[in-house]
């Protein structure tokens, strides 16, 4: 293989930050991984990182916007969204009570995806959700 080559394919999008742009996300994200197994896991992934930038920072001001990531290679879909920050603290994993109205969406990430990274600072974060090839959808590596 030549050095500067890779097997890897990368895709971006950006999006105005309004409620109805997840949808979008998950159809883009849809039609990239079609005929992927782990497509459904990658949609909803895509769809609540999107509506957790849209929800909780300064993406979803009037003017924001979020950025996604899909990066595919024969071990791993990689796959980001960066959000314009505002919030002052990182995104992380919360157990939040049983009659709680939010809170449980990074939860349900953690469960499908084999890995998360948070990146960032209180101007942006970005969150990177890698789902493995080498398993079985909504599994786990030992």
């Amino acid at each position: 293989m030549h050095e500067y080559t890779s097997t890897a394919r990368v895709w971006g999008l950006s999006c105005p930050g309004f409620p109805e742009e997840v949808s979008r996300a998950r159809r883009w994200t849809r039609d990239i991984l079609r005929g992927s197994p782990l497509a459904d896991d990658a949609e909803l992934i895509v769809s609540e990182l999107s509506a957790n930038a849209v929800l909780h920072t300064a993406s979803g001001m009037q003017t924001g916007s979020f950025h996604l990531a899909l990066a595919v290679s024969p071990q791993v879909i990689a796959l980001s969204v960066t959000d314009e920050g505002g919030t002052g603290t990182a995104p992380k994993v919360e157990q939040p009570n049983e009659d709680a109205v939010h809170g449980r969406g990074l939860g349900m990430v953690s469960v499908i995806a084999h890995r998360i990274v948070v990146h960032g600072s209180h101007s942006g974060y970005t969150v990177t959700a890698e789902l493995f090839t080498d398993i079985q959808p909504g599994g786990h590596p030992c």
